[in-house]
């Protein structure tokens, strides 16, 4: 197994879409968080929300770096599927489930350093911005902050494995592009908006939106605990996966 997880590793460094994809997810990551905070530059502090949360207004900059994220998730699976190889790998590793488990194994790495990353750049590059225009700020030893920062990094992590199992079931990176925008953009965008209990659930339950809301560090009244939002996406992931994994041993390639 561990030359299998070499394998896929070299594959997967190999490409140079894995890395841009790395390097676009930070920088737009901690881009847009500076950008999406921006608003509250310059303002009172009496001027700010009585919920305010410093901690999760400076990682907004996930509503893009997440997509990014996932498409890091399912180039792992569709560059070989695009381009045929998948039959090269299997001829080699006939076992589909120890394949697409490297393939994990190798995507977990890589998605836990840059969403670390992501995480981090985001929220110390929010805060010194806070700090420099007189908005409270929040710190490492503040209470929930380590905790909140630990949620975002798993939640970018736990998407870009939604995203492989979705590379699985779509087979291109173009459908898996258009099922990562309705999921992760467009339900939580407009599921709310439905009437009665139906936008409600969407609001608290859907994976998407229950993930998000484990790095809240101030507590909204009717919201998920931290660690129910993260588990509700994990077990939606990892069902996700399991599916891929029967849909990759149904087919011929």
């Amino acid at each position: 197994m561990m030359s299998l997880v070499r394998s896929e590793w070299t594959k997967l460094r190999s490409l140079r879409s894995t890395w841009l994809v790395v390097l676009s997810t930070v920088v737009a990551g901690v881009a847009l968080s500076v950008l999406g905070s921006s608003d509250f530059f310059g303002d009172p502090a009496s001027s700010l929300p009585g919920d305010w949360d410093p901690t999760a207004t400076s990682l907004k900059g996930f509503l893009f770096a997440q997509l990014l994220v996932g498409m890091l998730g399912a180039l792992a699976i569709t560059n070989e599927q695009d381009t045929g190889t998948i039959g090269t790998s299997l001829a080699f590793v006939p076992s589909r489930a120890r394949l697409l488990a490297a393939k994990t194994i190798v995507l977990t790495a890589v998605a836990l350093g840059t969403a670390l990353v992501t995480t981090l750049a985001s929220f110390f590059a929010v805060q010194l911005a806070f700090d420099g225009t007189g908005i409270p700020a929040a710190g490492l030893t503040d209470p929930g902050v380590v905790r909140a920062l630990l949620c975002a990094t798993l939640y970018l992590t736990l998407v870009a494995l939604a995203g492989i199992a979705v590379g699985v079931l779509g087979r291109s990176a173009t459908a898996s592009l258009a099922v990562l925008v309705g999921v992760l953009l467009l339900v939580p965008a407009l599921g709310p908006g439905l009437p009665g209990r139906l936008g409600g659930w969407f609001e608290k339950y859907w994976p998407i939106t229950a993930g998000q809301a484990s790095y809240d560090v101030v507590h909204h009244p009717g919201a998920l605990a931290p660690g129910a939002g993260l588990g509700i996406l994990a077990l939606v992931v990892a069902g996700t996966g399991a599916a891929a994994l029967t849909a990759l041993r149904g087919r011929d390639v």
